[in-house]
């Protein structure tokens, strides 16, 4: 059975923003590996739309961009979207009842799923899908945007952390 992990990079002051703030080398190359050992990602519609700029190559790319857009690649998606009625390649797109999708999805794989949207998180922690949560800490003040938690954060236990670089903490959290 496959465990559903809900991890993104978070500001101190708990949003979340690929615009505001993003990896460093080290917490880049941290994502590579990453990505290159997941089971597959799920998705909401809008960032699977924003996660397709990993579909083509671009020239301005080094080569930690060409890695992690291969490992990407190469990884199962599931896009979970009452408004997609197409998905690009590796990806599939998730119809009928959400909950009783995701419950199928996690009895058929095996390993991580990573869950990759706040939104998508806050519908799926209600129905106790998530089984693990890994905030990225970044010491950045955004002020405002997006929070990591869009939805009453459940009752959660730290379970460990790890410095990633100079500056980075990653909080691993279980559902209490």
């Amino acid at each position: 059975m496959a465990r559903l992990i809900y991890g993104l990079n978070q500001s101190l002051d708990g949003y979340v923003d690929h615009d505001g703030f993003g990896p460093d080398a080290v917490l880049f190359r941290h994502f590579i590996d990453h990505m290159s050992r997941v089971t597959g990602s799920l998705y909401g519609g809008r960032l699977y739309e924003i996660m397709r700029y990993w579909d083509e190559d671009r020239p301005e790319w080094g080569d930690a961009e060409r890695d992690y857009a291969r490992a990407w690649r190469d990884s199962p998606k599931w896009v979970a979207s009452r408004s997609h009625v197409s998905v690009g390649p590796n990806a599939t797109l998730l119809m009928g009842d959400l909950e009783t999708a995701i419950r199928a999805l996690k009895a058929e794989q095996d390993g991580e799923i990573e869950v990759a949207g706040p939104a998508l998180a806050a519908i799926l922690t209600p129905l106790g899908l998530i089984d693990e949560y890994q905030i990225y800490l970044h010491p950045v003040v955004l002020g405002g945007g997006t929070p990591f938690f869009k939805a009453a954060r459940p009752p959660l236990r730290l379970v460990g952390n790890q410095l990633i670089g100079e500056s980075v903490v990653r909080l691993t959290y279980v559902p209490a």
